[in-house]
């Protein structure tokens, strides 16, 4: 910092240091192979059986996760198929509006919500198994 009275301009500043790019270390490298080996939060070492949990639980939510998504987009097709093979519905109308736009455009809300609720139900199931699992480890 300089002062009022030895001679340097007070707007002056020095020089902002150089960019300093950081990078993850390699994966072979000895600081990756360190940290990978480093005791878990709670001391102990970690384990083999800890890993497959994981890897399971991983595996369950992915499966869950397909089948739900495959499960709306079947019921959504059906959905849509009832609609366009029952005619009565494009001669109803309500509020000026056919029934049929209304059900297409509303219909599938219920069915997303059902759908997203079913599932965040299974999904919490799945880690409460294996949470219980974890825990007993």
């Amino acid at each position: 910092m300089t002062s009022v009275g030895d001679g340097a301009p007070p707007d002056q500043h020095p020089p902002a240091p150089g960019r300093v790019r950081v990078t993850a270390p390699r994966a072979g490298s000895r600081a990756a192979s360190v940290r990978s080996a480093a005791p878990q939060s709670d001391g102990g070492p970690t384990s083999d059986i800890a890993g497959v949990y994981v890897r399971s639980l991983i595996r369950s939510q992915l499966r869950l996760g397909i089948v739900f998504a495959l499960g709306f987009v079947v019921a959504t097709a059906l959905f849509v198929l009832a609609v366009a093979l029952v005619p009565e519905l494009d001669t109803t109308f309500v509020l000026g509006v056919p029934l049929s736009w209304l059900l297409l455009g509303a219909g599938v809300y219920p069915l997303a919500i059902t759908v997203g609720g079913l599932y965040m139900r299974a999904a919490s199931r799945n880690e409460a198994r294996y949470r219980a699992l974890a825990e007993d480890e």
